[in-house]
């Protein structure tokens, strides 16, 4: 379990250092594995201005630009990279900066004309669009954030946090979450722990109306619960989520995916996001497969099923896996309008035993087998619900 220390400072207000926060957890029975800076191999990288950009005199494909970087003179850096012009806001590595996968920057001639540093892109950084959508993958990042000229690069696009790993041993899942080892903190260091429900405000209708949910095997499934968002409008996340998202080892991809991956990280209960449009009838069924039976998962294996495993099906055919992975046929796609939030519990030894037989262990049904408090499933989805009103990405139906 990778823990954001900015995300923990949500719940508990801890006056220590990384360091003796590690100690201290581990002494109190929550094994740390191991605590990790994001941007630790980045040096010497700050914010730049462009104040000009001119063609190269010996290249056709170069350019020379003049960078305000802070400091009393611009600096000149020659570059190749075809999206850059005046006025832009870029990430420049200084002479001496250091960048991931060991590359160090030194001053250097291109053609014949000095070079003092290097603008940078994503990747260079160690970084890619879902982390950034609104830049480009091969080209210089341009940034878009609120910073200051000579900033460094961490601080200015939130590349600052600290991620420490926990070892959580099968006895305490409820420590397989963001709130769980806030508590924890909060038992350690004998401060409040600052959790609040979570709360929406929905639009007129019944849900009922929408969804029925049946459960045909209540002792693989002892509780499910669902809601459902309407007038869904997809776009990537809002920094801060996409941050912490990152911090966790997960990886930003839209705002209703985020806020299920996010939810399972921030409760530790595991959601799914069903398309309406392709649950037959508007009605999930919770039952177990038929020998035959074939299911297309998100990551694009056939899995063939046999009787007694798991499934979250509609009327007509099977759309998910139940507590490992949802179906292809009901992803959640740009043009989807309305989803289905999916918390619910399930059997551990049935998910172990289906993700064994399958060869797909993911990290809801490691979250699963280990056996999830059932009373979870509420809060989450209402965590979800609340979600979806604070990033303003559909209408929650009461």
């Amino acid at each position: 379990m990778n823990l954001s220390m900015k995300w923990l400072s949500d719940y508990v207000t801890l006056d220590t250092t990384v360091k003796d926060f590690c100690a201290a957890m581990t002494m109190s029975g929550s094994k740390v594995e191991v605590a990790t800076e994001e941007g630790s191999e980045i040096k010497n990288v700050v914010v730049g201005k462009l104040l000009s950009v001119v063609p190269h005199e010996n290249s056709d494909h170069l350019v020379v630009c003049q960078v305000d970087v802070g400091q009393e003179q611009p600096i000149q850096i020659v570059t190749g990279a075809p999206n850059v012009k005046a006025g832009d806001i870029v990430p420049v590595a200084l002479c001496g900066a250091e960048l991931p996968n060991g590359v160090k920057i030194k001053k250097a001639k291109l053609r014949g004309v000095e070079s003092n540093g290097m603008l940078c892109s994503l990747g260079e950084l160690g970084l890619t669009v879902h982390d950034f959508p609104y830049a480009i993958a091969d080209g210089i990042f341009l940034i878009q954030e609120d910073c200051q000229i000579g900033q460094d690069i961490h601080e200015a696009i939130g590349l600052n946090d600290t991620s420490v790993e926990f070892e959580i041993t099968s006895n305490r899942p409820d420590c397989l979450s963001v709130t769980g080892l806030a508590r924890e903190a909060a038992a350690t260091y004998h401060v409040p722990l600052n959790l609040k429900k979570p709360t929406f405000q929905g639009i007129d209708g019944n849900i009922q109306d929408a969804l029925q949910v049946e459960i045909q095997n209540k002792e693989k499934c002892p509780r499910y619960a669902a809601g459902i968002v309407k007038n869904v409008k997809i776009a990537p996340s809002p920094r801060w989520m996409r941050e912490r998202l990152r911090a966790s080892g997960v990886r930003p991809i839209n705002n209703l995916v985020d806020i299920t991956n996010y939810v399972m990280l921030e409760y530790g209960q595991p959601m799914h996001a069903f398309d309406y449009r392709y649950v037959s009838s508007g009605k999930i069924v919770v039952r177990e497969a038929e020998d035959g039976e074939t299911l297309t998962t998100l990551d694009g294996n056939v899995r063939n099923l046999k009787a007694g495993m798991l499934v979250i099906a509609d009327e007509n055919k099977p759309i998910g896996l139940a507590g490992i992975m949802g179906g292809e046929n009901s992803e959640i796609k740009d043009d989807t309008a309305m989803v289905v939030f999916e918390s619910a519990n399930f059997d551990g030894t049935s998910i172990r035993q289906t993700a064994l037989a399958l060869g797909m262990r993911t990290e809801a049904s490691g979250k699963f087998e280990k056996r999830l408090d059932p009373m979870m499933t509420v809060p989450a989805v209402q965590r979800a619900c609340e979600l979806v009103e604070m990033l303003g990405c559909g209408d929650v139906l009461n």
